[in-house]
């Protein structure tokens, strides 16, 4: 997780954003691989169950992060549920507890990103501003959840060909990692 919050605040240092989206993706790329591998998934297998408050705040851009998170949640085998309170919009994630440190680096690195390419636009308008704000945070959501699930996808692969019959173990460890979490988000939601 250090490693992995190291990347994240260089991404976020950077002002160019093809350097940003560099370090975004090894990042990524460093947990989807410690994610599969059989040893990790192992030594995991106690991992508790928890659930983390995100708040979301208010205002325009609420869905727009919600859909970030999602997109972080979901490639990290965490479940998003979300409610209203008096001082906002909190997501509840669910998941291992490991997976929810990631989740939450992830998306806090990934969305000051976001708001700092944001701050950056002007439009004729301030509605004008704002819509063009909120279908970008839209667009760079659906582009992070894009890019980690290939990440996650190419590491699977890898992992299955390094693999000499540990592949099928491998599968069905995270196969129940996912269904030990929609029971305890069943169960608590």
């Amino acid at each position: 997780i250090d490693r992995v919050r190291k990347l994240m605040d260089k991404a976020l240092a950077t002002t160019n954003v093809h350097e940003a989206d560099a370090f975004s993706r090894k990042a990524a790329e460093l947990v989807a691989r410690h994610r599969i591998d059989p040893a990790a998934l192992a030594d995991r297998h106690d991992d508790d169950l928890a659930v983390h408050e995100i708040s979301l705040g208010r205002g325009a851009y609420v869905r727009a992060r919600l859909a970030l998170l999602t997109a972080v949640a979901d490639a990290h085998d965490a479940r998003v549920v979300f409610g209203a309170t008096p001082g906002g919009t909190v997501a509840y994630v669910a998941g291992h507890s490991s997976d929810l440190d990631v989740v939450e680096v992830m998306y806090t690195s990934l969305h000051a990103q976001a708001a700092s390419r944001m701050s950056a636009e002007r439009r004729a308008t301030a509605a004008a501003t704002q819509r063009y704000r909120r279908s970008f945070l839209f667009g760079f959501a659906e582009r992070v959840g894009q890019a980690l699930a290939d990440v996650r996808r190419v590491a699977e692969a890898t992992s299955m060909s390094d693999s000499t019959g540990g592949a099928t173990s491998t599968t069905l460890a995270r196969l129940e990692r996912g269904q030990r979490v929609d029971a305890f988000v069943e169960q608590r939601f």
